[in-house]
């Protein structure tokens, strides 16, 4: 028999669990999500979240509440009478009346094997750190930051070249197909919780503006695992002298280093291969300030940049 759910998440990532549960014939009482932000070049349009344009093409209920604290919205929100929560990237801290009244619990999507990497930017930080993995995990929520009993979780593998934005498209798909098992384990009462290990707890950060600056006098490694961890947002960026500030959005390992190591940042070929402090890496693909991404190749038609050109 099909739960009656609510369900909270605002961004991309969350939709395809949304999608997911109401195809399988979930009851889906209401979907919480965060309220239509100001767009457009003067700011007089309002953009509804991915999930609010979602679930209105179903024809589910929205609610925008700037926050869940308070006697009204507590009730409003028992008052759904759903069996369970579903909460995927929601944005908002969940009090904990909101946390007791589904009577099954509230149940959060995490994008990485907790415990690592708790927090706001799990995705990003997964990849800026070099990790050969990570996954998604089922907890069911309590007062703590992503301190609750796991359902269950399921691995995937980081490319060497994977990009922050494909990375969240694959544990997306991979999330939304594990929440549908887990709810349908827990419709049986076969959902199993494991307590988080108390080894190997670590916090990913929401990302700062300050660290997206490209530092080539890291081992090309570190630089290579930052840029595709901020791409395509916010992006790593250095500064391309005809260019001005120029996102790096693609690399890979570059070749040509050798024994004639040269200064960080220089590029060392017609490739747009950039010297590290060990090693370099070959920009695949950038954007201008205000442009469109583009290939190395394209880009460097338009605004070329010789061998031993400096980037800061």
């Amino acid at each position: 028999m099909p739960l009656r759910l609510i369900f909270m998440g605002t961004p991309d990532f969350a939709v395809p669990t949304l999608l997911e549960l109401a195809g399988r014939g979930h009851d889906i009482a209401a979907v919480y999500t965060r309220a239509a932000k100001p767009a457009g070049r003067r700011g007089l349009e309002l953009k509804p979240s991915p999930v609010e344009r979602e679930a209105r093409r179903l024809g589910l209920p929205v609610l925008t509440p700037a926050s869940l604290k308070g006697a009204e919205v507590e009730a409003t929100f028992a008052a759904h009478r759903a069996d369970a929560a579903v909460v995927v990237a929601y944005g908002l801290i969940l009090p904990k009346p909101v946390l007791a009244a589904p009577p099954l619990g509230c149940f959060n999507l995490h994008a990485s094997l907790l415990p690592r990497w708790r927090g706001a930017a799990p995705i990003n930080r997964a990849i800026m750190a070099g990790d050969a993995e990570t996954g998604v995990t089922v907890m069911k929520m309590d007062e703590g930051l992503d301190t609750g009993v796991m359902a269950r979780p399921e691995r995937l593998r980081i490319g060497a070249d994977m990009t922050a934005g494909e990375l969240h498209d694959a544990l997306a798909r991979l999330g939304a197909e594990l929440m549908a098992r887990a709810l349908s384990a827990l419709e049986r009462g076969t959902l199993q919780f494991t307590p988080q290990p108390a080894d190997g707890v670590c916090y990913a950060a929401k990302i700062d503006k300050a660290e997206t600056r490209i530092d080539w006098t890291k081992p090309w490694q570190k630089v290579h695992d930052h840029i595709r961890g901020l791409s395509p947002f916010p992006g790593a960026w250095c500064e391309m002298a005809g260019a001005g500030r120029v996102k790096v959005l693609r690399t890979t390992r570059g070749e040509g280093q050798g024994n004639n190591q040269a200064a960080p940042g220089t590029v060392l070929d017609a490739r747009l291969t950039v010297a590290c402090a060990e090693g370099a890496v070959r920009i695949v693909e950038l954007q201008k300030a205000g442009g469109r991404p583009m290939k190395a190749e394209e880009f460097l038609r338009g605004t070329p940049v010789a061998k031993g050109a400096q980037l800061a």
